[in-house]
C-alpha cells in the first residue's frame, strides 16, 4: 500500500510539473518573445529557442516531475495536510526555487549580487516563475481534492503523454527527421 502511495504521489507531482511547466513556458515565450530576448547580448548565454533540445525540454520535464516528486515525498503531509500546506509549499518553492538558488540565476539573490544583467532582466523572469509555481500548486491542490474522481487522473495523465509526444515530435522535426 505504501508503495501505492508513493507512485500515486510521483505520478502527481509529475503531471503537475510538467504541465504548469508547458503551459507557463508557452505563455512566456509569446508574451514575453524568449526568441528574440534570448539572442540579446545579457542573456546570450541561453541556447535559441530553435534548438533541437530546447525542443525537447518539454518531453524531458516528466524527468524533472519525477525528481521533484521524490524530494516532496518525505514532507508531504506538510504541503497537503496541513492546513494552508499549499500556500507553504509555494513559498518554498518560490524561496528555494526562485530566489535561493545555488546559483546565479536571473531574478535570484546571487544573481543580482553576481551577474551583470540589468535589473529589468531580473524582474521579468518572476511573472514566468510565479505562473508555474500557482499553476503547479492549483494542479496539485485539485488533483488531491478530486483523487476520488477517475477523470481527474485521466485528463492530466493524457495532457502530459501529449506534452511529451509533442516534445518528441517538435525535437524529431527541429532535426530534420519529417
Amino acid at each position: 500500500m505504501i508503495k501505492n502511495q508513493f507512485i500515486k504521489f510521483v505520478l502527481k507531482v509529475t503531471y503537475a510539473h510538467t504541465i504548469s511547466w508547458f503551459a507557463s513556458g508557452v505563455i512566456a515565450v509569446y508574451l514575453m518573445s524568449y526568441e528574440q530576448w534570448f539572442l540579446t547580448e545579457p542573456m546570450s548565454f541561453m541556447k535559441p529557442t530553435t534548438e533541437p533540445v530546447i525542443r525537447l525540454g518539454m518531453a524531458l520535464q516528466v524527468f524533472r516531475g519525477v525528481l521533484v516528486g521524490f524530494v516532496l515525498y518525505p514532507v508531504r503531509k506538510i504541503f497537503f495536510e496541513e492546513r494552508l500546506g499549499y500556500w507553504k509549499l509555494g513559498l518554498v518553492i518560490l524561496g528555494l526555487s526562485v530566489v535561493a538558488t545555488f546559483g546565479p540565476a536571473p531574478g535570484s539573490f546571487d544573481g543580482y549580487i553576481f551577474t551583470n544583467l540589468p535589473q529589468s532582466m531580473h524582474l521579468a523572469c518572476y511573472p514566468e516563475a510565479l505562473l508555474w509555481i500557482s499553476s503547479f500548486v492549483g494542479i496539485l491542490y485539485i488533483s488531491n481534492k478530486y483523487e476520488d474522481k477517475k477523470l481527474a487522473r485521466i485528463i492530466p495523465m493524457i495532457f502530459t503523454i501529449l506534452i511529451v509526444c509533442m516534445g518528441i515530435m517538435s525535437y524529431m522535426e527541429a532535426k530534420g527527421y519529417f
